[in-house]
């Protein structure tokens, strides 16, 4: 009888234990799946439709949206700047407030874009804001080009 529980115990906890590597699993390919959207629009992209921006490239979801993206680069600039990093063609080297060096401890996930802070303080404040406001706060021009180094592109 003690048998069969210990037996039936190891069944319940290697059916746990595999639930458990499923979920995680499945996590973890939720947060590697990030929605780039068109700075524009807010939809979809489709890199058919690009055009250059900071030695790199911004996407759209059609052939409208760059023309009004470059007739107006200012208000789509904090999307555009989010929408490099989420195509990983910029990565980020300080912290995007004050400069300083970054503390992987200290971490925001915004858009799906994990970005670090040089300290708490900045962290708390970032985390402590609207979605618009964090999307501002760090990756509008000045937090950007503060923060934020576009890759080169490789030579073919």
């Amino acid at each position: 009888m003690a048998s069969r529980f210990a037996l039936g115990l190891a069944v319940a906890a290697s059916a746990v234990l595999a639930f458990s590597a499923a979920r995680a699993a499945d996590e973890g390919d939720k947060e590697k799946k990030v929605e780039v959207k068109c700075p524009v629009s807010g939809k979809a992209i489709d890199k058919a439709h690009h055009v250059a921006y900071k030695d790199a490239e911004v996407y759209f979801c059609c052939p409208n949206c760059p023309k009004a993206f470059e007739k107006d680069t200012a208000k789509f600039a904090t999307k555009a700047n989010l929408q490099l990093v989420q195509t990983e063609q910029a990565v980020e080297k300080k912290c995007p407030l004050t400069g300083r060096p970054l503390n992987k401890e200290q971490m925001v996930s915004i858009e799906g874009v994990e970005v670090q802070f040089c300290c708490g303080n900045c962290k708390g404040k970032v985390a402590g804001m609207d979605k618009e406001k964090q999307l501002e706060a760090v990756f509008a021009d000045k937090a950007f080009d503060k923060a934020y180094e576009v890759k080169k592109p490789e030579k073919k």
